[in-house]
């Protein structure tokens, strides 16, 4: 009998999902509120408390996924928290960062590869667009897959941009998670790092039979994007909960196949 299927939300990109019996944690940020400088000028972050503590966050995790090393993804706090023997995947660009880490049995994944019962392919991504881009660095997604469990495609922190809709096309998720906080740094407002209403809205409207989930948002003051606006440009185009949903910190999503 299959297990189910669960992603909580933590905060901004920090994920805590149960899926084919494992307990994998993704982008862990443990910063306390107000741990660093304002990113846009407007407020210290993180702007938001942990919904609960970081060992009851890390309780029985079996595998780790970091989507890049921006430290709003992984930062010291989730480094010396976490198991050195923990298994972690990571993108070919951060393998040397994991290995100063100590971390053991950090494996990059080129293409994808296979862990127990469940494969895991990595997928590409663009951190911006213009000059931004090139401060950004290189940024993955991965899709996770096993038997008689939905399909999921974790798409990082990118914009709406070929390669994420080629993921779309390949692998037809039964869930997308987006990190949809239209963010922007100062003197580059034109050219977002993170997909922002608009471009949530059309990740939505092609993705096929998937669910999308959005996250990512009013943790970082850099980030435009916040749950009431994504939520207003979806009902201005007919998109419904239950194909955008839109969890709160903390929030429990059960996958349906």
């Amino acid at each position: 009998m299959a297990t189910s299927a669960t992603i909580q939300l933590i905060r901004n990109a920090t994920l805590r999902i149960q899926y084919a019996g494992h307990h994998i944690l993704v982008d862990p940020m443990f910063f306390p509120q107000g741990a660093f400088d304002p990113l846009a000028g407007k407020a210290r972050n993180p702007m938001v408390e942990l919904p609960l503590p970081a060992e009851e966050i890390i309780k029985d995790i079996d595998l780790v996924l970091v989507t890049h090393t921006h430290p709003d993804h992984f930062d010291p706090i989730a480094s010396e928290m976490l198991d050195k023997s923990v298994q972690l995947f990571n993108q070919p660009a951060d393998e040397e960062f994991f290995q100063a880490a100590n971390f053991l049995n950090a494996t990059t994944i080129g293409d994808h590869t296979t862990w127990n019962n469940l494969t895991i392919h990595r997928t590409g991504g663009l951190h911006g667009s213009g000059e931004i881009l090139k401060k950004m660095g290189t940024v993955s997604g991965f899709v996770l897959q096993a038997q008689d469990q939905p399909t999921i495609y974790l798409v990082g922190d990118s914009i709406w941009t070929e390669e994420v809709e080629l993921a779309i096309q390949k692998f037809r998720p039964d869930y997308i998670v987006a990190n949809t906080g239209g963010a922007v740094f100062p003197g580059f407002e034109e050219h977002p790092i993170l997909m922002d209403e608009e471009q949530a809205r059309t990740l939505v409207q092609n993705s096929g039979n998937a669910k999308v989930i959005a996250v990512h948002m009013e943790a970082l003051d850099h980030c435009r994007t916040t749950r009431t606006s994504l939520r207003q440009v979806a009902e201005e185009a007919n998109i419904s909960k239950e194909q955008l949903i839109i969890p709160q910190d903390g929030e429990v999503v059960h996958l349906v196949l």
